[in-house]
């Protein structure tokens, strides 16, 4: 699994999807990320997306509510290794590949159609 880019699979509609909902969500989940890793608790924040729900992390938008396509969840990499998403081996590619959280949310889309890592810049204020 490549960690370092979006994965070239990622079409332009599924981005956009993906985009449309992440855009109204975005402040919240930066702040999240920020929390989580200057109350160290990860430094390594994911926010896994959805359209059912899923077991990974805990829930943070739930699309119904908030009038989203997809669900949020915010996780950390350590429970992916921990649910063996993926190996320690994998984890260390994964930590050499994150992104600068200041600047881009790692997102962690579990969809029937793409499965895979994607990292999104956040809007300029």
């Amino acid at each position: 699994m490549d960690f370092s880019a979006n994965d070239p699979e990622l079409n332009g509609k599924f981005l956009g999807t993906i985009s449309s909902d992440f855009v109204k969500v975005a402040d919240q989940i930066k702040e999240a990320s920020y929390q989580m890793r200057v109350r160290r608790i990860s430094d390594y924040p994911v926010f896994v997306l959805c359209k059912n729900e899923q077991p990974i992390g805990s829930v943070l938008y739930n699309k119904w509510e908030h009038q989203l396509d997809w669900h949020y969840y915010i996780a950390m990499a350590e429970e992916l290794v921990q649910r063996q998403i993926f190996t320690l081996e994998a984890y260390g590619q994964f930590t050499t590949a994150y992104k600068n959280a200041d600047e881009f949310c790692c997102l962690l889309v579990v969809d029937p159609e793409f499965t895979g890592f994607v990292y999104l810049p956040y809007p300029e204020d």
